[in-house]
């Protein structure tokens, strides 16, 4: 696959929208491994990732439902959260956790933009592959010191959300639409 297919094929697929089959370990390491060759200005390689598969990720699961009716304001609660994570444990293959490593030498937009690029080639690998799928999703609860310290984060980490991976019950992807590019872009020039 070329690297403009993939970009312009590259696509969330959500959790309804998988088998709960288990994707193969190989296919994990070089989704990890592509990962790692994001970018990173002065070599910081911010990017931390957590695998979860099996019964480690359905009892992560029940730990961030159990966290949400816990520390989740009354005015914001959703009791059909709890409901989600339990389901995820028939629809997911694995639940990664995404993390920045904060290094004090560069600025920390910095950093996130290297884990955001490193995200982008765990969807940019799910785009060659025609089987498997994922997104990326930030409940609040993840976001909490709670849940930080429940997954045992160093004090210069900080977790940026989820990476939900799945086999796709049904492998057809729908078309993206995006607007003009020239309708976001100003050139200069002489």
């Amino acid at each position: 696959m070329q690297v403009e297919q993939a970009i312009r094929e590259r696509r969330a697929s959500y959790t309804n929208q998988f088998s709960g089959d288990s994707i193969a370990d190989e296919q994990i390491e070089k989704m990890m491994d592509l990962a790692n060759w994001a970018p990173s200005h002065r070599h910081t390689e911010p990017w931390r990732f957590r695998i979860y598969e099996g019964e480690a990720m359905h009892a992560l699961l029940d730990d961030i439902a159990n966290l949400y009716v816990r520390f989740t304001p009354s005015d914001g609660f959703k009791p059909a959260f709890a409901e989600k994570m339990a389901k995820r444990k028939q629809q997911l293959s694995h639940l990664l956790i995404i993390s920045l490593k904060r290094h004090e030498i560069v600025p920390e937009f910095e950093e996130l933009a290297s884990v955001a690029m490193a995200v982008q080639n765990i969807w940019l690998y799910l785009a060659s592959q025609e089987d498997i799928g994922g997104y990326w999703s930030t409940p609040a609860v993840v976001l909490s010191k709670e849940f930080h310290h429940l997954v045992d984060m160093e004090e210069d980490e900080k977790c940026l959300g989820l990476f939900y991976l799945g086999k796709l019950k049904n492998v057809s992807r729908e078309e993206a639409k995006r607007g003009d590019w020239k309708k976001k872009v100003s050139w200069f020039k002489n």
